[in-house]
């Protein structure tokens, strides 16, 4: 299994159980796909330094996770798909 950094941000109109879903989902997918979250780091709203699709702010959330490609690639569609994420990073460590 490869490590990776997965760092994702959250619309900021979004309210707060909505954004723990959303945690929550994407950590229920690492693990539906045989790998593990090692780390859950919630850093909470952040401004942006430029608007990003009519957006100025939003909840950051950054995973450090054990998994494979296949995993890390159908995590990274499915936050694609997801109307709720602004942007995401996946770095392989």
């Amino acid at each position: 299994m490869d490590k990776y950094e997965v760092l994702y941000i959250i619309r900021a109109d979004v309210d707060d159980e909505a954004k723990a879903k959303v945690v929550e989902k994407f950590e229920s997918i690492v693990a539906e796909n045989g790998g593990t979250v090692d780390e859950l780091d919630k850093w909470g709203m952040k401004k942006f330094a430029y608007e990003i699709n009519k957006q100025t702010e939003g909840y950051y959330v950054l995973m450090n996770i054990s998994c494979s490609k296949e995993a890390q690639a159908e995590l990274d569609r499915l936050m694609r798909n997801d109307e709720a994420i602004i942007r995401q990073m996946i770095i392989k460590k």
